[in-house]
């Protein structure tokens, strides 16, 4: 069976998001704290962590930044949807 190009996506951003979601609780910082220091909004950082929006680069590289971690740990493995 053949996965459309959405649902690998989804797949791939809900990943994505579970990665930022830990990262950030290891770190006992709330949202709005991540989005504050990310220059973010918080509402965007939900986004993210539910997987329901592909981040751009730069932002990619600002919640690193906030995290204190290398870009790379966030997106390393991630699996590329479909075309």
């Amino acid at each position: 069976m053949i996965m459309s190009n959405s649902l690998n996506a989804d797949k791939t951003t809900r990943e994505f998001g579970t990665r930022i979601r830990t990262l950030r609780k290891e770190l006992a910082m709330s949202q709005e704290e991540l989005g504050e220091v990310a220059g973010l909004h918080r509402t965007y950082i939900g986004h993210l962590e539910r997987g329901e929006v592909n981040p751009s680069l730069i932002n990619i590289l600002r919640v690193a930044k906030a995290l204190k971690v290398d870009p790379s740990n966030l997106v390393s493995g991630l699996k590329v949807p479909r075309r």
